[in-house]
């Protein structure tokens, strides 16, 4: 079983508790070790995602909310003593997040599939929802925006 390092625990402060659980009991159901690379962020620290391109919108759940914590947390897979942001590791996580927040009843919405609520998705084929959602916006003439990291709480 794996458990988060220091780093990992700080970033889970101020990000919402139902969240946070959330988080904790993926880390138990995951085949595969991750870290919490972004929990709460500073209005500093978004607007360089922003301006570097690492995120779109300084309206990010990273932020602190009305109701004064973060709702979004990037989930990180660990490999080989690296963190790793390809897709298929991040899909691991998404699997076991899924199955935590079934249990948990806590809506989200995952950075890989934006236009979806997260337990609408079957978690036994996240890749293959990965890539209608893909088609999807093709389809709009736009761009999938893919941060298989990411997830947020629908408030």
């Amino acid at each position: 079983m794996y458990q988060f390092g220091t780093k990992s625990e700080k970033e889970l402060n101020g990000v919402r508790d139902d969240l946070v659980r959330t988080t904790r009991r993926t880390l138990t159901l995951s085949p595969i070790d991750f870290a919490v690379f972004d929990g709460l962020r500073t209005d500093a620290e978004q607007a360089e995602y922003v301006r570097t391109g690492v995120s779109k919108t300084m309206n990010s759940k990273h932020l602190i909310q009305p109701d004064g914590f973060g709702h979004a947390v990037d989930l990180v897979p660990y490999i080989n003593g690296k963190l790793r942001w390809e897709l298929r590791p991040c899909i691991l996580i998404a699997e076991a997040m899924h199955e935590a927040a079934t249990e948990l009843a806590v809506p989200l919405i995952w950075g890989a599939i934006w236009d979806t609520p997260f337990l609408e998705l079957d978690r036994a084929d996240l890749e293959n929802e990965v890539e209608r959602y893909k088609e999807r916006r093709r389809a709009r003439g736009k761009k999938a925006f893919i941060d298989a990291p990411h997830f947020q709480t629908i408030t």
